[in-house]
């Protein structure tokens, strides 16, 4: 019997970018995305402002292979752009998770050999 630590499958791993919104709006995406799917972020590591006026741009990684619950309706001080980066159909699971909490329009895509960009619009419900 191993101990070894099941490593994670690539193709399961979606990288969340959010820019351009307020702090508080970040939290509220991630502890939606957080309750839905495993991430490389702690649960109390809260997104934090960076210094001077400069622009904020936070990230995540999330494991779509599982999903730990689904995320109830969440409120947004306004919309919010999501870019999710990861295999086709793992990008589809992290949308579909978001969608428990949010109103979600895709505004955009890049579509690689294995992989897709997603532009992912967020509204309250």
């Amino acid at each position: 019997m191993s101990t070894a630590q099941e490593q994670p499958d690539p193709a399961a791993q979606v990288a969340v970018v959010l820019d351009g919104c307020a702090r508080e709006d970040a939290v509220v995406v991630l502890a939606a995305l957080q309750s839905s799917f495993p991430s490389d972020r702690a649960v109390d590591d809260e997104p934090v402002e960076a210094e001077g006026g400069q622009p904020t741009v936070w990230t995540a990684t999330f494991d779509v292979s599982r999903t730990l619950g689904l995320a109830g309706p969440a409120k947004l001080s306004q919309p919010v752009t999501v870019t999710a980066q990861g295999g086709y159909r793992a990008v589809d699971r992290l949308r579909e998770g978001l969608a428990e909490a949010f109103a979600v329009r895709v505004v955009g895509t890049a579509a690689g050999d294995q992989e897709q960009e997603a532009r992912l619009r967020l509204e309250n419900q």
